[in-house]
């Protein structure tokens, strides 16, 4: 059981790609806040659907992206009803920021080679 150099630096390479890939994937949804609101919602599922068979570990970050944003709907619909009572501008305020932050530390973790869950996730997808 010799490995060569040249398969382990192929496996160190694709190792970093698929990391790079993941980074991709979790910052892709801040392109709703810059580019089109839309795309941050598109990109990342098409990011997953295209690499998940190339790079098998990008299937469980991208399930972990696609329930987040699922969630974040859910959540954002609910605070959307709740703006009558007042209670809604918190809620949306908060699930903003949340939809800042969270993109960027799974970034970072992915970068690191970590999946990271998203807090209050639903798991919709398993």
């Amino acid at each position: 059981m010799d490995i060569s150099k040249n398969e382990l630096k192929q496996s160190n390479q694709d190792d970093q790609e698929a990391r790079q890939w993941a980074m991709f994937l979790h910052l892709s949804q801040l392109a709703g806040f810059t580019v089109l609101p839309l795309l941050g919602l598109i990109a990342p599922i098409i990011i997953w659907q295209i690499k998940k068979e190339q790079y098998p570990s990008i299937d469980e970050h991208g399930k972990a992206v696609v329930n987040w944003i699922i969630s974040e709907l859910i959540y954002g619909a609910i605070g959307f009803m709740l703006l009558f009572v007042l209670i809604g501008f918190p809620i949306l305020g908060i699930l903003g920021i949340l939809g800042l932050v969270f993109p960027i530390i799974g970034g970072i973790k992915a970068n690191n080679g970590e999946l990271w869950h998203y807090p209050m996730t639903i798991n919709i997808i398993k």
